[in-house]
């Protein structure tokens, strides 16, 4: 054991003697006391009283036998006045890990291939436009930028509307919209017009298709949803191989104009697959005492000495979370009215709250988790049952108003849930329960009663969850987004002008080089899934060697304008850019926890769209002041090489984060 370790394993003993010792006065003073009223222990004077002086004022009322009766509440920020109450009966989904669940696959993979084949097809418009209205090829860079920023972008805000609307509505929004957007650039006047409508208007809805189009498989699938996800996004490289040749093809045949009026008519597939994405039924959790033989004796607890013991274990848990390095909450949550999503407690939790009818509790009614998932092999149905009988779970008929999926902490993990230790340690209902974020009463409220349409809750929540700048106190996330900030930077500047390129060196067919890119980049996306999948794989270190092979690749590749030279090129470029996809979340979690996955998520999508709006335009104004294709290749390489050198540090200066918590954490104690 070596010495941080030690120093943590004595901290771990500290914390918990210290509320141990809480609760033993808080014990100490509820046995003491005699059968009493709630007016008499809110009089009391005792120990806790002295631990806790502050009088929690948030009791509310719940029915209990036809009679108002005073409800214990978990008060899950003490401390921050934006805080809701939770519903004390939340609603979790389990994952049905197939079924329906295949359909799902199959229409997110078809969504993938019209999105992303769409957006690395632009290149195939870019001769065409530049010579129609006598552009600059710098300038005609910024329409497919725009859209390749703008659904980056949008991701968060898209991710927020998904969370309270629903994967389906907003899907066929986004394809309706882009479709439009897609058909009116038939009567572009101007590179400006074809700026607002095919990169701004049509990356936006692409961002409406995108963004739920992944999260869903996280909602449908656990067991197999790496597997599941795996598939799902080889759309992309399928698309990337399939659209460029095929756009090439329609702009012979019906002109530019006319390809983006087919285009349109494809954009409008997603919608069709966006009914397939169907909102999964949730399961209730249900108090349900198990009939004893004899009688045990009840014993009554003041509701302050009840809320107060929770309130004492909650800080314990949440003291002792692994990835809480960032605690703080920043302007944006306050900005919106709410919370962070971390500072909400989990289903698990509300799931000891308890109803106490005249301000008591008894033994029998305590709840305990203690659930197993068995996996009929004949009928492959999902069957639920518990140990103790304390609790039941019933399927609610018709999907409920809180299944909220982006309160799921691991939403954006897209490998396989076995790599989680917080999922090899559980059963599985255990674990939904532990990475769920209980939905608020308000919450609820504004969906039974439709209030707050244009800005509610579940969007607001959301959004302050993403956007949250307090995660830039981490060196850690710092530096993973500036790293991921040059790659995208570099990353679709080779799709914009490999081909003209070629071309300019007399190769023939030189569309398929970006076919060959996507080919290439749908095998090096199952190869980095299978490799994280093993135990010790660390996926920062295959990242950082992958991208500095493709960046050095780029660098190289002008070396030689042979047919088999270039096509080797990208075969390499394909294989080593698809890691930063492919493994981005298991990295993510790696070094800051799944608590902060979303968090990083959101933020990270926001840097990667500024950079890919950026990136493409820069490195045509470098070819156009050097008058060579060749310094757009340096360009993108440099950049490409350089976040991969970034970020090799990244595991020591985690650790030396992690340490400096500690030492902070240690010293409060």
């Amino acid at each position: 054991m070596d010495h941080n370790e030690k120093k943590e394993l004595d901290l771990e003993r500290h914390v918990m003697k210290k509320y141990l010792s809480i609760l033993d006065v808080v014990m100490e003073d509820i046995f003491k006391m005699p059968v009493a009223t709630t007016e008499a222990s809110e009089k009391s004077k005792s120990g806790y009283q002295k631990i806790f002086p502050e009088e929690p004022e948030d009791t509310k009322k719940c029915k209990y036998n036809g009679v108002d009766k005073s409800e214990t509440v978990i008060d899950n920020n003490e401390t921050d006045p934006l805080n809701n109450e939770v519903s004390s009966q939340p609603d979790i989904v389990i994952p049905p890990d197939g079924g329906w669940g295949w359909l799902v696959v199959l229409a997110s993979f078809m969504c993938n291939l019209i999105v992303d084949g769409t957006i690395f097809s632009f290149a195939t418009f870019l001769p065409k436009i530049v010579d129609e209205f006598n552009a600059d090829a710098a300038n005609v860079t910024l329409v497919g930028s725009l859209m390749s920023g703008f659904y980056l972008i949008a991701g968060p805000f898209v991710s927020a509307i998904a969370n309270r609307y629903g994967f389906r509505s907003v899907v066929i929004f986004g394809s309706l919209s882009s479709a439009a957007a897609f058909a009116l650039c038939y009567f572009a006047t101007s590179v400006t017009y074809l700026c607002v409508f095919y990169g701004l208007i049509g990356g936006i809805g692409f961002g409406f298709i995108y963004a739920p189009s992944i999260i869903i498989l996280g909602f449908y699938f656990e067991r197999w949803r790496g597997l599941a996800t795996g598939i799902a996004v080889c759309g992309s490289g399928i698309g990337t191989f399939v659209y460029a040749p095929m756009t090439e093809v329609l702009i012979t045949n019906f002109g530019w104009r006319g390809a983006m009026l087919c285009h349109a008519a494809l954009i409008l597939l997603c919608a069709v697959c966006g009914i397939l994405y169907r909102p999964l039924k949730a399961m209730k959790i249900d108090s349900a005492t198990e009939p004893l033989n004899k009688p045990e004796p009840e014993f009554k607890v003041p509701v302050v000495a009840q809320q107060k013991m929770e309130a004492a274990m909650r800080m314990m848990k949440r003291g002792s979370d692994a990835g809480s390095v960032i605690d703080h909450q920043s302007s944006i949550p306050r900005l919106l009215g709410v919370n962070n999503n971390s500072v909400y407690p989990r289903v698990s939790d509300v799931y000891h709250t308890i109803c106490v009818p005249n301000g008591t509790v008894t033994s029998k009614q305590t709840p305990h988790l203690a659930w197993t998932r068995e996996r009929s092999k004949t009928e492959g149905k999902l069957q639920i049952s518990h140990l103790h009988k304390l609790k039941r779970m019933r399927s609610v008929d018709k999907p409920c108003e809180v299944t909220r999926p982006l309160y799921r902490e691991d939403i954006f993990f897209n490998q396989s849930l076995k790599r989680l230790p917080q999922y090899t340690s559980q059963t599985s209902v255990e674990y939904n329960l532990s990475v769920t974020r209980a939905p608020t009463k308000n919450d609820i409220e504004e969906e039974r009663t439709h209030k707050c349409m244009l800005c509610p809750e579940a969007f607001r929540r959301v959004l302050a969850t993403m956007l949250d700048l307090s995660l830039f106190q981490s060196p850690t996330f710092i530096v993973l987004a500036v790293g991921g900030f040059f790659t995208m930077m570099g990353f679709f500047v080779p799709y914009m002008f490999l081909a003209e390129r070629a071309k300019s060196a007399n190769i023939e067919n030189a569309i398929w080089l970006v076919s060959s890119i996507g080919i290439a980049n749908t095998v090096g996306r199952m190869f980095y899934g299978l490799i994280t999948s093993l135990p010790k794989a660390d996926a920062l270190i295959i990242t950082n060697i992958a991208l500095t092979v493709g960046g050095l690749a780029t660098i190289f590749s002008g070396l030689s304008l042979s047919r088999e030279f270039q096509f080797t090129y990208c075969i390499i470029f394909g294989l080593a850019t698809s890691s930063f996809a492919a493994i981005r979340s298991v990295v993510v979690v790696d070094l800051l926890g799944l608590e902060k996955l979303t968090n990083a998520f959101g933020l990270l999508l926001l840097f990667q769209g500024i950079a890919a709006i950026i990136g493409a335009p820069l490195a045509g104004t470098f070819m156009k002041a050097t008058g060579s294709f060749d310094a757009c290749f340096y360009f993108s390489g440099g950049l490409i090489l350089f976040s991969a050198i970034l970020c090799y540090p990244l595991n020591w200066i985690n650790a030396w984060e992690k340490r400096r918590h500690l030492d902070t954490k240690s010293s409060l104690v």
